[in-house]
């Protein structure tokens, strides 16, 4: 049986399609899976037109929620000042040390 494309469908959606083709479906970053409606399915494994037995388990994933995935990641944004334009600069020696102190 070749697996069906699930990627932008709602969960309930995907739950009822998977269903019809005697699929089951996993979904490891939502726990409560079987209570989700509107979140929409983003990856898949097997992907689409995969040939896998019937009753096998498709794992999906869903996008982020509202409050979901903060933290963490940091910005990014470029920060600036960015380094100067042009030409390479040469890695100078601290002025206190003996190798690069003239006197």
């Amino acid at each position: 049986m070749r697996v069906p494309r699930l990627v932008g469908l709602m969960a309930a959606d995907a739950r009822e399609s998977a269903a019809k083709h005697g699929l089951l479906l996993a979904a490891p970053d939502r726990p409560d899976f079987h209570l989700i409606v509107l979140d929409h399915v983003v990856r898949q494994y097997p992907l689409p037109g995969m040939w896998i037995p019937r009753d096998a388990v498709v794992t999906v994933w869903f996008e982020l929620g509202p409050g979901e995935g903060e933290g963490g990641a940091g910005v990014r944004e470029p920060r600036r000042p960015g380094p100067p334009d042009g030409g390479l600069r040469q890695e100078l020696d601290e002025p206190d040390s003996e190798v690069g102190a003239s006197r």
